[in-house]
């Protein structure tokens, strides 16, 4: 499910989320990513907003495929990187062992909890063995809309680390800190790095 307030907010604010978290070069925690993967090896940046990610994979010699559930986000990759995003969602992943990495920034903590089972279960499906799955999430409980009306879902470790486990995926890493969102506030966060043994 795509929930209509949250893409109402990227609808409008695609621009300025792009503007606002653009970053030169590639991040520490995409760069440890990208260095766990085979050279040039095939990678998914699911829900890759306005593209950033995926252009510096690209840049650093990945096959990338990127995809974001917001037709306006699609289109600003495209104006500033040139970006071909796919406009798709995490339920559209139905492909069998063809990525090396899948990198899921900041992205699966709009979907509703009851659905993160089956969308780890896909992930899992669609990486190779040994392949390398990315997660960032807000720490916390429950489920709520933050002040500017995005659906979030808040996990802490112990639980996002047992979803990851029930569908093969072992987390060798994991990074904790804060950061200031869309919406201006200061939140807590969490990020793992997973790999597919089986």
């Amino acid at each position: 499910m795509t929930d209509k307030g949250t893409m109402a907010v990227y609808a409008e604010r695609a621009d300025e989320y792009a503007t606002r978290f653009a970053k030169s070069g590639t991040d520490w925690h995409l760069q440890t990513f990208l260095d766990a993967l085979p050279k040039g090896g095939r990678v998914l940046d699911l829900g890759c907003g306005p593209g950033q990610a995926a252009n510096s994979m690209a840049q650093a010699g990945f096959k990338v495929d990127a995809w974001d559930a917001s037709p306006e986000m699609a289109k600003t990759g495209l104006d500033i990187y040139g970006l071909n995003i796919e406009v798709k969602g995490f339920a559209d992943l139905d492909v069998i062992g063809i990525y090396d990495g899948i990198y899921a920034n900041f992205s699966l903590l709009h979907a509703p909890k009851p659905e993160m089972p089956d969308h780890l279960q896909r992930i899992a499906r669609a990486l190779k063995t040994g392949g390398v799955f990315h997660i960032g999430l807000k720490t916390g409980k429950g489920e709520q809309r933050d002040s500017i009306g995005r659906f979030y879902a808040y996990y802490e470790d112990a639980e996002l680390t047992a979803l990851l486990s029930a569908v093969g995926l072992s987390v060798y890493d994991r990074q904790f800190g804060a950061g200031v969102g869309l919406d201006g506030i200061d939140a807590p966060w969490i990020i793992m790095k997973a790999r597919r043994d089986d």
